[in-house]
């Protein structure tokens, strides 16, 4: 039996992708075992009608491991 966990991050990147690569690399320092990521909401910040960055919130979902 495995039990899983699900936390809400944010990360920033110059694309989109590299924005989810960042939530990704940056949670694996602390989190093992990272299952899956799901992006449920991006921003862009604009400035002078330029975006200069992208901003993603995702939920990381990682399986806990057993004691035995």
């Amino acid at each position: 039996m495995s039990i899983a966990k699900t936390v809400e991050l944010s990360a920033e990147g110059d694309t989109l992708e590299h924005a989810t690569e960042n939530l990704v690399r940056q949670a694996s320092e602390t989190i093992d075992n990272i299952a899956e990521v799901y992006v449920d909401d991006y921003r862009a910040r604009v400035e002078n009608g330029q975006i200069q960055m992208y901003r993603v919130r995702g939920k990381v979902t990682f399986v806990l491991q057993d004691k035995d």
